[in-house]
């Protein structure tokens, strides 16, 4: 069974969304994680200079940044253990509402990719240093249309910018990044303004903190919890902040 195999039964796994077929289909990908935790694992986080250009802190009590980075489980899940960061949604952006569903998005052909829409205090943390975290421990910038097992543009690397600011500052770190070539490949964050972003499916939200012993989230995504806490410890919350607590108001 190669890579493309593990993401087809992770994919097709909350569509019959019953306890059953996820414990079989948990048990199918543990029986054979092992094989491929060289390939499929999480990417190695590294340190990274912090950007050269920032934002300045408006008078506004929050700011949205929505980010893409492979598959949305380990995007959301590092935000959410991110200081300052009030939510943070999986969902799809840079493509048309209709297609905004987890099957049509799966086939690649949307033009959407898996992404997290982050709200954060800018008074506590910045753009520029969610960027920072974003591209050491959440993802690999270099890898063009997959992350790790997952293959096809809606895994690309993308930034949707919400205001022309946080477009020149990804820009410009972007480029501080691969004129000091930090990483071994350039970097290929594609950056993609006035993108509207929908949230996904219940059963994908939190999904990392729910499922915290699923094959996948073990190999690819629990590493890139521990890689933040070992890289910006200071920015580093035990507790999540989670899309349900939000949404019952806790």
């Amino acid at each position: 069974m190669n890579g493309a195999s593990i993401d087809t039964i992770r994919r097709r796994l909350p569509r019959v969304a019953r306890p059953v077929a996820f414990a079989a289909g948990a048990a199918l990908l543990a029986g054979v994680a092992f094989q491929f935790i060289g390939s499929a694992s999480a990417e190695d986080a590294r340190v990274i200079p912090a950007p050269a250009v920032d934002e300045k802190p408006g008078s506004g009590g929050s700011e949205t940044a929505v980010l893409a980075g492979g598959c949305f489980w380990g995007v959301q899940g590092v935000f959410q253990h991110v200081n300052g960061v009030v939510s943070a949604t999986s969902g799809y952006a840079g493509g048309n509402k209709d297609a905004a569903h987890y099957e049509m998005v799966s086939t690649g052909d949307t033009g959407h990719a898996e992404s997290v829409r982050i709200v954060f205090d800018p008074h506590k943390i910045s753009y520029g240093h969610l960027l920072q975290i974003y591209f050491s421990v959440a993802h690999d910038p270099t890898e063009l249309n997959y992350q790790g097992p997952d293959s096809g543009t809606q895994y690309r690397s993308a930034i949707f910018p919400t205001n022309a600011e946080q477009a020149n500052v990804a820009k410009a770190y972007i480029d501080q990044l691969n004129h000091a070539k930090v990483f071994d490949a350039t970097v290929v964050t594609k950056i993609e303004p006035a993108r509207q972003f929908y949230a996904a499916e219940d059963y994908h939200q939190d999904f990392l903190t729910t499922h915290p012993n699923y094959p996948y989230i073990v190999i690819n995504d629990l590493p890139k919890i521990k890689n933040l806490q070992r890289i910006f410890p200071k920015d580093y919350r035990a507790d999540p902040v989670l899309v349900e607590a939000n949404a019952s108001g806790k």
